[in-house]
C-alpha cells in the first residue's frame, strides 16, 4: 500500500499498479486467444477472470477496471470487436466481481452464487449477440438439436412419445447454470491453490474441500 505521506511512495506504487495491470491484461489476451484457436475445454477457461481478479486483490478496484479495459481494448485489435466483447461479457466482468468479493474474504458460498447468475446472465447474452451476428434464433437451433437428443434417448428405452418443448427447454436452461456452477467451482480451486502462492490468497477453502485435498 502507498506511504499517503511520502508523494514519491505513491508515485511509484501507482506506476507498479499500472505496469501490472498491464501485463495482468497481455496474460488475460494471450490466454483468450490461444484458448479460441486451440480450444482446451475448461483447462484456459477457468484462468479467464483470474488476472483480472489477483489486479484487485493487489492494487483495487481501479487497477482491476484497468486490466479488463485493457484487455477488451488488446482483443479488439487481435481478434475485433466481436470477441472482445465475448470476453468482457461475462470474463472481464467476472474478474472483477470475484476480486471485489475475495478481497472482502466473502465466503465461496456468496462468490460461486453471484458468479454463476453473472455467468448465466453472460451467456444469455451470448446467445443473442451470436444470434444477431447470424442473423438466426441460436436458441431455437439449441433447443432442436437438445430435442432430438432426448427424443433419441426415449426411443432406445423403447418410448415412442417426443418430449415437450417446455421440458427441454427447461433441461437446456438447467443446463446452462449447472455448467456455469462448476466453471465457478474450477475457478474459485484454480484460484484459491494459485493466488495463495502469489502471496494474495482469496478467501478460504470450505472446511470439507480442505479436509479432502489434505
Amino acid at each position: 500500500m502507498p506511504d499517503s505521506k511520502n508523494p514519491s511512495s505513491s508515485k511509484n506504487s501507482a506506476t507498479l499498479a499500472m505496469v501490472e495491470a498491464a501485463f495482468l491484461a497481455s496474460t488475460t489476451g494471450m490466454l483468450f486467444l490461444v484458448n479460441y484457436y486451440f480450444p482446451m475445454g475448461p483447462f484456459l477457461r477457468m484462468f479467464f477472470p483470474t488476472p483480472t481478479a489477483l489486479a484487485y486483490l493487489r492494487w483495487g478496484k481501479r487497477a482491476a477496471w484497468m486490466t479488463t479495459t485493457v484487455s477488451f481494448l488488446l482483443l479488439s485489435v487481435l481478434m475485433g470487436p466481436t470477441r472482445s466483447i465475448q470476453f468482457l461479457i461475462p470474463h472481464g466482468l467476472q474478474g472483477i466481481m470475484l476480486g471485489y468479493l475475495w478481497r472482502r474474504r466473502s465466503p465461496w458460498s456468496v462468490s460461486i452464487f453471484l458468479g454463476t447468475i453473472l455467468g448465466s446472465l453472460g451467456a444469455l447474452f451470448q446467445l443473442v449477440f451470436v444470434s444477431f451476428l447470424l442473423g438466426e434464433n441460436v436458441w431455437v437451433y439449441i433447443t432442436v438439436q437438445l430435442t432430438n437428443f432426448v427424443a433419441w434417448v426415449m426411443q432406445s428405452v423403447g418410448s415412442i412419445d417426443l418430449p415437450d418443448l417446455w421440458l427441454v427447454q427447461v433441461l437446456a436452461a438447467i443446463g446452462i447454470v449447472f455448467s456455469n456452477v462448476m466453471y465457478q467451482f474450477l475457478v474459485h480451486l484454480v484460484a484459491w491453490l494459485l493466488l495463495d502462492r502469489l502471496g494474495n490468497p482469496i478467501s478460504p477453502a470450505p472446511k470439507w474441500l480442505q479436509a479432502l485435498l489434505d
